[in-house]
């Protein structure tokens, strides 16, 4: 049994810690949050290892692509967020057309893309923990916006873990996101202005 008792941290991510939390096995480990930055075509024909490479590289070309949070030393959870531009699969996604553009116009937007949470520590805090260090982290790097494409379990009962790795309404709403739009049944564009 896990002590999720023990205080939560956060801080940048440090490749070797993520590849540990990342793991063998399950979907972070075949998906290594490449998902929103191969569209199409590009994510059928990169495998699993190419992806890996893929995210170890962006901590080699500038600010680390997300935060990391650990209790007791371990690393428990991670949150992807790097500039919108990133990631073609959202700036194409039906839900971000829905919500429009109107006030964007010059602004640095950051995308909240991806949650991960250990097993044994989830619904304990960490995701409100990574969220918090993920909006400082792309503002101290220069954003002006940061977004995320929450999913409303209210309207989607059946959402499971699986569905639930871009987070919930509730819990960009307690981080002080505001709605944005919700045009797209059961998803929701939010958005924290600095």
């Amino acid at each position: 049994m896990r002590n999720t008792s023990e205080a939560i941290i956060t801080g940048p991510a440090s490749w070797p810690d993520v590849e540990r939390l990342f793991g063998v096995r399950g979907e972070p480990s075949r998906c290594w949050c490449r998902w929103f930055a191969l569209a199409g075509q590009d994510w059928k024909n990169t495998p699993p290892k190419a992806r890996k490479e893929q995210l170890k590289a962006k901590f080699d070309d500038g600010p680390e692509p997300g935060v990391l949070a650990f209790r007791g030393g371990e690393a428990v959870g991670w949150c992807a967020v790097e500039p919108r531009q990133c990631y073609p699969r959202i700036e194409r996604s039906e839900v971000l057309k829905a919500a429009g553009t109107g006030g964007l116009e010059g602004a640095e937007v950051w995308s909240v893309s991806c949650f991960v949470v250990a097993p044994g520590h989830r619904r304990s805090g960490v995701a409100g923990a990574l969220l918090e260090a993920a909006v400082g982290h792309a503002f101290a790097h220069g954003a002006d916006i940061v977004e995320g494409y929450p999913v409303d379990p209210s309207l989607r009962p059946k959402a499971g873990p699986a569905d639930l790795y871009q987070g919930t309404v509730k819990l960009f709403g307690a981080a002080g996101f505001s709605t944005v739009s919700t045009a797209v049944p059961g998803r929701a564009v939010m958005r924290l202005r600095r």
